[in-house]
């Protein structure tokens, strides 16, 4: 494994660990806050319950795009490549398969780190706000 798959690898590792983290909080403080809104929210909780929806699309957006545009980045890099090969075979430096591999990992990481990195944005952002928020007087 090269210095920059590795690199890649440790990134993706903390983002995944942290998103791990944050899911839960978020969870159990929105639980408890509709819990405790009852049958008639207030404005805050209703505000808050509709960011919750709102969000998740946004990030799932987010992280399907970031995603795509990725793999479409990848495609367009092997298609150089070939054109190259095409155009002037005698130019081209071919990988070796082993390279080709490596090459196919770094992509894979690389697609995954994107979509995984809108949602940790919104999830560890969520888990600070929503940390720092004063709880909710009883009724």
């Amino acid at each position: 494994m090269t210095a920059t798959t590795r690199s890649k690898a440790r990134r993706l590792s903390a983002q995944s660990a942290e998103l791990a983290l944050a899911v839960p909080q978020v969870m159990a403080h929105r639980l408890a806050r509709m819990a405790a809104a009852g049958h008639q929210p207030d404005a805050r909780d209703r505000r808050e319950f509709q960011r919750m929806g709102a969000e998740k699309v946004a990030a799932f957006t987010a992280s399907w795009m970031a995603m795509g545009a990725e793999m479409w980045r990848i495609q367009q890099q092997g298609a150089l490549l070939m054109m190259r090969a095409w155009s002037n075979p005698w130019l081209v430096r071919w990988p070796s398969p082993g390279g080709e591999s490596r090459r196919m990992q770094n992509a894979a990481l690389g697609i995954v780190s994107k979509g995984l990195a809108p949602v940790h944005r919104a999830a560890t952002g969520n888990a600070r706000r929503l940390g720092r928020a004063k709880p909710r007087q009883a009724k």
